[in-house]
């Protein structure tokens, strides 16, 4: 019986290192693919800010160049910008009194 209950013993002992061992393993799969996945997120977010960057960049100098058009313009012809900036207005102010 003694011989017995030893041997179950160093069963249960031998099955637990084992187990111990395989969720040691699967713990550092687990962190190895969390960190690639971390990973690929972050580059994710740098190429979508690369992005973003780029169209902001696009999208101030083409109102840079519409800027520039209007300067232009009102220069060449101060009366006729005059008159859309007072038409303007006046559109404007109608559609604001709407009751």
């Amino acid at each position: 019986m003694r011989q017995a209950a030893s041997l179950a013993g160093d069963a249960l002992r031998g099955a637990a290192s084992a187990a111990r061992g395989e969720i040691d393993d699967g713990r550092e799969r687990i962190r190895g693919e969390l960190g690639e996945t971390a990973g690929a997120g972050r580059e994710a977010a740098r190429e979508a800010r690369a992005v973003g960057e780029e169209q902001l960049d696009l999208a101030l100098a083409k109102g840079q160049e519409l800027l520039d058009t209007a300067r232009d313009l009102i220069r060449e012809k101060p009366l006729a910008a005059l008159g859309i900036a007072v038409a303007t207005g006046w559109v404007v102010a109608k559609l604001g009194r709407r009751d």
